[in-house]
């Protein structure tokens, strides 16, 4: 079966009131839109043709189809007009663990201090739809961190010496900034608004922006500890456990195992727990990989993750159609165009649009896909 979803855009205050409107060709909205959900996670699960949420629809109808629980994975699009919350996501043991000790300790799932709202990990894979998508990803190598701090001056010194030595420990600077470092870290960053540096003026830039959004919050030294990446339109990144990274502008596919656990390291409102961030950060430096969609036949590529939550697919059809086999429940989204997809078992046909979305069920075993367009297909990775 193919079944159509939709969802209403989450208005998070970081999101965009032009680039999902932009791709699915209607104007602006009044209002931030941040994230379409196109899965059945009960923060908020798709909608099915006839009311029920894609949860629902699953539980009731799903076993038929092949589909005998929840989905391992959630596909979103993601329009980012500002800085989301630096955060990093815990290992599947951590997970479990974490989870089990709140709910012993009885905090309920929903609080605003709840750390561990599942016991499931949450690595995730960002595909740039826009020509260009900025984020942070993973922490700076030392050297050049180095001499970032230097470049800023004696306004910098309390970092300066906290880096300083061949035991300077990543994990000790980011635990003291976020809880006791907040005084030395408004000084750091005024020396960063201030200060000048050709190799690093992009990341001052961004200290600038970020502290015009969040005055003196302990979270903007922290992304002067992280690298800035620039993915252009079709590159991906992807972000294991414990790795520290923040979106901060553009649009693109995000693909996640089913979670909603994040441990937040500052650049939020939002409750910073800085010793449960250190115990599941992974403080080792090195610049993040870049990740290109591997060629599986003409229109046909891969984005490939160490992970078996998930997988996914970009698919461009040729003039004749391409044959897309699948395994699991997948969900594909349009992203361009008007590709017209077929069920290759029941022969099902759904015309997608920029932004529309469908099911796939098991039973199908794939897609034909033809047209002109562009899609993403999630599914289970194996």
């Amino acid at each position: 079966m193919l079944i159509p979803l939709a969802n209403d855009p989450r208005d998070y205050s970081w999101g965009s009131t032009s680039l999902l409107a932009d791709l699915e060709g209607r104007p602006a909205s009044d209002r931030p839109e941040a994230e379409v959900w196109f899965g059945d996670h009960p923060g908020d699960p798709a909608e099915t043709p006839d009311g029920r949420t894609l949860d629902r629809w699953i539980a009731d109808d799903g076993a038929p189809a092949g589909i005998d629980g929840p989905l391992p994975y959630l596909l979103k699009l993601l329009a980012a007009a500002s800085a989301l919350s630096i955060q990093a996501h815990p290992s599947k043991a951590q997970a479990e663990e974490g989870f089990a000790r709140e709910e012993a300790a009885g905090i309920p799932r929903d609080a605003a201090d709840r750390t561990y709202r599942d016991d499931n990990h949450k690595p995730e894979l960002i595909v740039a739809l826009s020509d260009t998508f900025r984020a942070l990803a993973g922490l700076r190598e030392l050297d050049a961190t180095r001499r970032l701090v230097t470049a800023l001056g004696p306004g910098a010194a309390p970092l300066a010496d906290r880096l300083t030595g061949e035991d300077a420990s990543l994990s000790a600077v980011i635990g003291w900034l976020l809880s006791d470092g907040a005084d030395a870290a408004r000084e750091i960053i005024a020396a960063a608004v201030a200060g000048e540096s050709d190799e690093f003026a992009a990341e001052l830039d961004l200290a600038r922006t970020l502290d015009a959004a969040f005055p003196g919050d302990p979270g903007i030294v922290v992304a002067l500890l992280m690298n800035l990446v620039t993915l252009h339109r079709g590159e991906g990144l992807f972000v294991p456990a414990g790795v520290l990274h923040a979106y901060l502008e553009g649009l693109g596919v995000e693909l996640m195992a089913a979670s909603d656990n994040v441990l937040r390291g500052g650049l939020t409102p939002k409750h910073v727990d800085a010793a449960e961030l250190v115990s599941v950060l992974d403080p080792t430096p090195g610049r993040p990989p870049v990740i290109h969609a591997r060629s599986l036949a003409e229109g046909v590529g891969q984005y490939d993750v160490p992970v078996a939550d998930f997988a996914l697919l970009a698919v461009s059809p040729t003039a004749d159609g391409v044959e897309v086999p699948l395994t699991g429940a997948a969900i594909a989204v349009a992203t361009g165009g008007a590709p017209e997809v077929t069920g290759l078992a029941s022969g099902a046909v759904a015309a997608l649009v920029p932004g529309a979305a469908v099911l796939v069920t098991p039973d199908e075993a794939g897609l034909r896909v033809a047209g002109r367009g562009e899609l993403f297909i999630a599914f289970p990775g194996r």
